[in-house]
């Protein structure tokens, strides 16, 4: 895959991954809406949350697809006081 049409497929994934998340939290919030109102003892809150759950490890596997794909990547934080690699201390040396 060139460089660009991974580039292309970011986008797109980036979207279907932000979707994901709002179904997992609105699935969330459903759970705990029927398990507030509901009196009688009903399945609607097994439902919301093993739907949560599914969705959760279907967007794992997204994930793990799209980064062995090249269509993510990860980056590092980039902490302004960390110190570099080269002023690191020698390997085996006590701080």
């Amino acid at each position: 895959m060139t460089d660009d049409s991974a580039t292309l497929m970011v986008y797109p994934l980036k979207i279907v991954i932000l979707l994901i998340l709002l179904v997992i939290i609105g699935s969330l919030g459903s759970a705990l809406y029927f398990l507030l109102k509901d009196q009688e003892r009903s399945a609607r809150t097994v439902k919301a949350l093993t739907l949560r759950i599914g969705l959760s490890l279907a967007l794992f596997v997204l994930l793990l697809i799209a980064f062995t794909r090249g269509w993510i990547r990860p980056h590092g934080l980039k902490l302004s006081n960390a110190p570099s690699e080269a002023t690191s201390a020698p390997e085996g040396s006590l701080p």
